[in-house]
């Protein structure tokens, strides 16, 4: 794809985070990206790391998306603004984008909730009808005027959203609630960790506890002094208590044929 791009003088690049995160493992000064002018990412959360590698070699500035298949891009980096490494960005134009809690009161800023869409003024341009066999889910997520998205965010001083992650990918440890792409993004920034899917693994005393599934760059072999490592790396860029107790190698992670992480897989995988 490198190779492609560069003989072919790409000028404009979309991909989901799954690619990029492969780019920049690749030695990105043997091609030439004089041609290349807007970098478009969306599907699934992008991690700082691999904005800030990708600005590094290329000059530039990935632009993040946020949408469904129900909608049309909903939340995005547009040409026009400054990214923030790590952000989805700003709400679209005629979509009235809020963040609700668990029990249905609007959210603040930096306060954590779903990202739900308010229809109360009609059905946005682009927004789909209904699930068109199933009348049951279209009532569950789209009702008193809000369309739930089943995703997690919270929105800073200046207007832009920052992914937490999918509800049903909240994993609750010891009491503690932790979003999985914090603790990816973090993992990610060792030079050992190709890519890494983290997960919540059943858990007796604590519920649930924090498990990664790492794929390793090349040149690396698995091992116990490379859990530790991994382990001690993450306590010092998040919290000591995000840290994964369960570490697993890969050759692969499971996906759709989008590139999304299918982590669903892996907790089912865990629970068997």
């Amino acid at each position: 794809m490198l190779e492609k791009a560069s003989k072919c003088g790409v000028t404009t690049f979309c991909a989901p985070p799954t690619i990029y995160r492969f780019l920049i493992k690749e030695d990105l000064s043997k091609y030439e990206f004089g041609t290349l002018k807007y970098a478009v990412v969306a599907g699934e959360p992008l991690n700082p790391e691999v904005f800030n590698r990708f600005l590094e070699f290329t000059g530039i500035k990935l632009m993040e998306g946020f949408g469904q298949t129900e909608t049309v891009v909903t939340i995005a980096t547009y040409p026009w603004m400054e990214p923030k490494p790590g952000s989805i960005g700003k709400p679209s134009p005629g979509y009235k984008i809020e963040l609700m809690d668990r029990d249905g009161r609007l959210c603040e800023v930096g306060e954590e909730g779903e990202i739900v869409i308010n229809t109360k003024g009609g059905k946005p341009v682009g927004f789909f009808v209904h699930y068109g066999k199933d009348p049951e889910k279209t009532e569950e997520t789209w009702h008193d005027g809000y369309y739930h998205t089943g995703d997690m965010a919270w929105m800073d001083e200046d207007g832009y959203l920052w992914f937490v992650g999918r509800a049903d990918d909240i994993i609750k440890t010891s009491g503690y609630k932790v979003g999985p792409f914090e603790v990816e993004s973090a993992l990610i920034q060792h030079p050992a960790v190709l890519e890494c899917a983290i997960t919540g693994a059943p858990d007796l005393v604590r519920g649930q506890v924090i498990k990664a599934t790492v794929v390793l760059t090349k040149g690396y072999a698995p091992g116990e002094t490379l859990k530790k490592e991994f382990q001690e790396h993450v306590k010092k860029v998040t919290a000591p208590y995000k840290y994964p107790r369960i570490i697993e190698f890969v050759d692969e992670l499971p996906k759709t044929i989008s590139g999304k992480i299918r982590r669903v897989e892996i907790r089912d995988k865990d629970q068997t």
